[in-house]
Parts: structure tokens; C-alpha cells; sequence
């Protein structure tokens, strides 16, 4: 008899039954649930230990989630100014987002689009792709496309295929960007085909993984980037400063060298955005700023990502690391925390 194959779990019953949250919790969690989507898929369930677990924290939902504080909000970065249509975000003259679906394969406590994300929200109809690849043509600026949602990588590889296609025959464009979790949350998606799939004529294509722990780069997860990388798509990383997961040096460090293992640089280190419900999982921007202090020079510099802040009220991201130099500009500071003149007298 074959044994069932492993399900992604998807309300708080499910995470209940393999003992992911404490029976007496149901009532509260239920309501959670109720106002932002839960999907645990079975590769990050095993990873849970139980307690306070930092994969845990990422994925489980928290009763917290439910006080609001007054400078939260449900568009933090501000999206909804820069959509000319359905679909696209505008902000950056070169670039554009192209949110071609509204699921994901696991939703994380601390998205910035939970509202907007979640089973049954589907993506853009064929009408509302065609509109935005129309806008995509009519802007000659438009140099790079990054397509995300939702995450574009639970979508099957044939109609990956068909919007790299259409993205393959407008000239102007010449960088495809992807933004997934995919790899490590579901490695076992990323086959052939959908490696195929995301590759055009000259085109550059650039896949950007989501990863906050290290933990999070199992035996599968590594093979399947390996995939894309040996189909000759580079790979970038982004994360998320997030308390309890990875707001320690020690396991932030293991988390970027464990990329670069994986031949992943890493790209950008985010401050937790002001989405709603999310209070328990933000550090302060000093906190991350001495993490990074913390990096710099005891890690390779193929470990640094940028840590940047997307500023609230869609004004973009700004780099938010710490500063090495003095404010007459006369003194430097090395990583050991020592002042130089520079230039020295």
C-alpha cells in the first residue's frame, strides 16, 4: 500500500493534528486564520520544533497578529499609487513589477501584501495580462520586468512559459527577475521543465530566492537552486530582519554564508515592513544596523547583503546600514570599531 502523500496544511485544525499549536489555542488562532491565509507545506512542517521555534515563528499564525498598531498598514510600501493597471507596480523609471498571481505556496506571518494574498484570490485574468503586457510595450524605459505576486513559481511551468514568452518579444525589455520561495518551501516544484520554462533569447534571467534562516536551506532546497543555476539562472537572495529568527549575528552570518555555499549571493536584507499585526516580529533599525556592524568584516564580503528600509508611502527603498564615517568626513571606522584619519596626516 502506498503511503499518503504529505499535504500542506492549511487551517488551524491541520496544524492542530500534527502538533504545531496547542489544542487550546484553536478558538484565538481560528480567528487569525480568519483574516490573514495560513499554508505550512509539508517541507517547512518538518522543519518545526516544537517551542519557539524560529522557523515556527515565521509560518504558524500568533495571536498577536491581531492588535494593529496605528502606524501599520495594509499597503506599507505603498504599491496601490504606482499601479497605472491591474497588475503593475511603477515606481522606479527602469523597472516595473508584474504581480501575475495572489496565492502562495505558504504564507508568512509577516508579509507585506497579507492583505492582499491567499487561497481562492487567484491572479490576473487573461484580460488583465494582456493590458499589462501592453503597458509593459508602450513604456520603451521599462529595462527589467520582475514578476512576482503572490509567488509566480506555484504556477505551472507551461504558463511561466507563456508570460516569459510574451516578456521575450518586447526589444526594450532585457532583464526578467523572479521573486519565489519556492526552492525552499516547495523544492520538489522546481523542475526541468520550469527551469526551461523561465529561460528566453537573450534575455537575462535572474531568480531571487526568500530565505530567513538557515535552517531553511535543507538537502532539497540546495538541490533545487542548484537547478537553476546549473541551468545557467543566477540566483540572488533576499530576506527579512525578523525578531526570533534571524536578529542574532551569529545565526544571520550562518544564514548568509550558507547562500554563498549554495551559490546565492545575497541581495538585500529588508526591515520589517509596518504590514498589520507584525509588532512582534520587527527589530528597530538600530538593532539591524548593529547586526550589520556585526557582519562587516567577519564575513566574506560575498555575506553582505544591503540593508535597506522600504520607505512607507511608496517612496522606495533607501539603504539603512550603519555609517563608517565620520560627519566632517575627516574620520573612518573599521570593522574592529577603530577611528582613522583619512587621509592620514
Amino acid at each position: 500500500m502506498t503511503a499518503a502523500r504529505p499535504i500542506t496544511l492549511r487551517d488551524v485544525e491541520a496544524l492542530c493534528e500534527r502538533a504545531l499549536v496547542p489544542h487550546q489555542r484553536l478558538a484565538e488562532l481560528a480567528e487569525v486564520a480568519a483574516r490573514y491565509a495560513v499554508a505550512i507545506t509539508p517541507a517547512m512542517a518538518d522543519l518545526i520544533d516544537r517551542g519557539d521555534d524560529p522557523i515556527a515563528r515565521q509560518f504558524v499564525p500568533d495571536a498577536r497578529e491581531l492588535d494593529v498598531e496605528p502606524q501599520e498598514r495594509g499597503d506599507p510600501i505603498g504599491d496601490n499609487a504606482f499601479a497605472p493597471v491591474e497588475g503593475i507596480v511603477h515606481r522606479y523609471p527602469d523597472r516595473v513589477l508584474l504581480k501575475v498571481v495572489n496565492a502562495c505556496a505558504v504564507y508568512c506571518r509577516f508579509c507585506f501584501r497579507r492583505e492582499m494574498v491567499g487561497p481562492g484570490r487567484g491572479g490576473l485574468s487573461a484580460k488583465a495580462l494582456a493590458v499589462a503586457f501592453d503597458y509593459i510595450r508602450a513604456q520603451p524605459q521599462i529595462w527589467e520586468v520582475i514578476l512576482t505576486g503572490g509567488d509566480p513559481l506555484i504556477l505551472s511551468a507551461r504558463r511561466l512559459k507563456a508570460m516569459v514568452a510574451q516578456l521575450a518579444g518586447i526589444a526594450h525589455v532585457k532583464v526578467i527577475r523572479v521573486h519565489t520561495r519556492v526552492p525552499v518551501v516547495a523544492p520538489e516544484r522546481v523542475s526541468a521543465a520550469l527551469t526551461r520554462a523561465l529561460r528566453a533569447p537573450d534575455k537575462a534571467t535572474f531568480v531571487v530566492l526568500h530565505a530567513n534562516h538557515p535552517r531553511e536551506l535543507t538537502k532539497e532546497a540546495r538541490s533545487a537552486c542548484a537547478r537553476f543555476i546549473d541551468a545557467g539562472i543566477p540566483l540572488l537572495s533576499q530576506s527579512v530582519l525578523l525578531r526570533g529568527v534571524n536578529d542574532d549575528a551569529e545565526t544571520l552570518g550562518a544564514l548568509m554564508c550558507a547562500l554563498v555555499e549554495c551559490r546565492i549571493k545575497p541581495y538585500y536584507l529588508h526591515h520589517a515592513d509596518l504590514a498589520p499585526g507584525t509588532a512582534h516580529l520587527r527589530t528597530t533599525i538600530a538593532e539591524g544596523q548593529a547586526l550589520m556592524r556585526a557582519l562587516r568584516g567577519r564575513y566574506s564580503g560575498l555575506c553582505q547583503p544591503a540593508y535597506v528600509l522600504d520607505i512607507p508611502g511608496g517612496y522606495g527603498k533607501s539603504p539603512i546600514g550603519p555609517n563608517y564615517l565620520s560627519e566632517d568626513g575627516a574620520m573612518v571606522e573599521d570593522f574592529n570599531g577603530k577611528r582613522h584619519r583619512y587621509p592620514p596626516s
